[in-house]
């Protein structure tokens, strides 16, 4: 990760210790709000890095709490990595191995758990799971990957469309749930997961015009060659090849001259469901740019970077909206008198590739994709301050709000509680390495399966099935991951000790698929 996380942009989160009086208290059960969103970078968020967006108002939530600086999903996909969420276990154990399975619902989930211990439970926003959400008092999501402009939301089983941007609905519906339906003789547990900024990054109208004019730098790996890296050669997420003008970028110019693969899903999806008086202020924006998008006919590396300045500019416009509902969200907290008495936590279901290697999306174990931002505003009594360094992972999450709130850790889930990380504690044999599945294969956008180990330099990953091959890169040397030094003979004695660590920990969460490819009793080939 950059460096900018010791500048934090004058949030000066990492230069005092912030430690509260020994007599403070802490309340026994505090409510917790989890605020997550989809395919949030941590490049784009200013309290980690500040190069493309200032994002104030969850700055706000670093500056007054703790952010992680090595935080990480176990499979770096919607579905699994919202089932890792709920049930603190990896995707071969709660069974939602890739976007295509249905969630489980009868299984052992955190909202359950506290359910049965008195907390009201909550669901608003994005669930993306197929079955019907299990372990919550009141529940309003949107149906599969829901949409930007008046996007219909399932309450409770019956469907109603609502006029307006999903971000503001959805933040919306959750402060109405505080106000009316919150039982204020309970502690709640409100999950907020907003949308934003999944594709096809359709930005709010206000938003619209913030970063027309914006140039960004062009990613130093931008044209990576991939050599070495045989996985990489075969995946179908390149901005050049891969972002669709119309689709992706909007390019839906009135003429038809302009027809792409996905093109017509997006004239008659996203487009279609506007309002006149939407479609209106929205070309308003857009036509010119096409206008003069298709006067330049652009081709070669021209047309890549053009669309990477495309695509940041309505990416990042969406992340506007989204800052500002979250500030919204801690300012009605902040005028009900909750912030002392709840534990505020944001963060993505995983990261995703702002230009780098060429790339838009995630699901690779490299950085941009198996990190996820990670921020904590705590409830009064809690002396953590700051950067919290040590690894940490999205099936922590589980074990921790229960532990906040009293409850016991059931000894299934894979996390662990990050309570003491969050009281200036230093617990022992914290890990020093994650472990990484994802399987979905194939699929659109044609990442192979793999598996794999990082520690706090080194990472190690085993790619199977289509292809048949290891990656190992020393992070320190080449935090770009360019380098694929798996057959280099001075690094074969740290090789055999990330095998032998990534053996141990496959037999640690019984995993049995990778442990049979690992072993060579399962074939990797098709």
């Amino acid at each position: 990760m950059k460096d900018s996380i010791l500048a934090m942009t004058g949030l000066a989160l990492l230069t005092a210790s912030g430690c509260k009086p020994a007599a403070e208290q802490k309340p026994q059960r505090p409510n917790i709000l989890f605020i997550m969103t989809d395919d949030h970078s941590f490049q784009t968020l200013s309290a980690y890095d500040n190069r493309f967006i200032q994002t104030p108002y969850l700055d706000r939530i670093a500056s007054e709490g703790v952010i992680f600086s090595n935080s990480f999903v176990a499979n770096s996909i919607c579905a699994p990595s919202r089932a890792v969420m709920l049930t603190g276990k990896h995707s071969h154990a709660n069974g939602q191995r890739t976007n295509h399975d249905v969630f489980d619902g009868s299984q052992q989930t955190f909202p359950k758990l506290m359910q049965q211990a008195g907390y009201q439970t909550a669901l608003i926003g994005k669930w993306h799971l197929k079955s019907d959400p299990t372990g919550f008092d009141y529940w309003s999501i949107l149906p599969g990957q829901g949409h930007y402009y008046n996007p219909d939301f399932i309450e409770m089983g019956t469907t109603k469309r609502y006029e307006g941007y999903v971000t503001d609905l959805t933040t919306d519906f959750s402060i109405d749930w505080l106000n009316n339906m919150w039982e204020k003789d309970k502690p709640f547990c409100l999950l907020v997961h907003h949308k934003a900024m999944h594709r096809v990054w359709m930005p709010d109208l206000p938003d619209l015009d913030e970063f027309k004019d914006a140039s960004f730098p062009i990613p130093e790996t931008f044209y990576d060659d991939y050599q070495g890296r045989k996985a990489a050669t075969l995946q179908r997420m390149s901005i050049h090849h891969d972002m669709d003008l119309v689709y992706d970028l909007k390019m839906a110019d009135p003429k038809g001259d302009i027809q792409t693969p996905l093109g017509r899903y997006y004239r008659t999806g996203e487009y279609a469901r506007m309002t006149p008086e939407q479609r209106e202020a929205w070309d308003a924006h857009y036509l010119p740019i096409i206008e003069e998008f298709k006067a330049a006919a652009l081709s070669g590396d021209a047309l890549s970077e053009w669309k990477y300045q495309r695509y940041m500019r309505d990416y990042l416009a969406c992340t506007r909206s989204l800052d500002n509902n979250v500030g919204r969200l801690l300012e009605h907290l902040e005028k009900m008198g909750l912030l002392d008495n709840t534990l505020i936590v944001y963060t993505s279901d995983q990261g995703f590739y702002m230009g780098e290697h060429g790339w838009f999306d995630k699901r690779f174990m490299y950085e941009e994709s198996v990190r996820t931002p990670l921020l904590m505003r705590l409830p009064k009594g809690y002396a953590r301050r700051g950067e919290v360094s040590q690894m940490v992972q999205n099936i922590d999450y589980a074990p921790t709000f229960l532990d906040i709130a009293g409850l016991e850790v059931p000894k299934d889930m894979h996390g662990r509680s990050l309570v003491a990380l969050m009281d200036n504690e230093q617990p022992e044999n914290w890990r020093d390495a994650i472990y990484y599945h994802y399987y979905e294969h194939p699929d659109e956008h044609m990442v192979n399966r793999h598996f794999g180990i990082r520690n706090g330099r080194y990472k190690l990953i085993r790619f199977y099935y289509e292809v048949d091959a290891w990656e190992f890169f020393d992070l320190e040397a080449d935090p770009n991951e360019m380098n694929n030094l798996f057959g280099s003979a001075g690094y074969q004695g740290e090789i055999q000790r990330m095998k032998d660590e990534l053996r141990r920990i496959i037999v640690q969460y019984n995993d049995e698929l990778a442990l049979g490819v690992f072993d060579g009793k399962i074939t990797v080939t098709n």
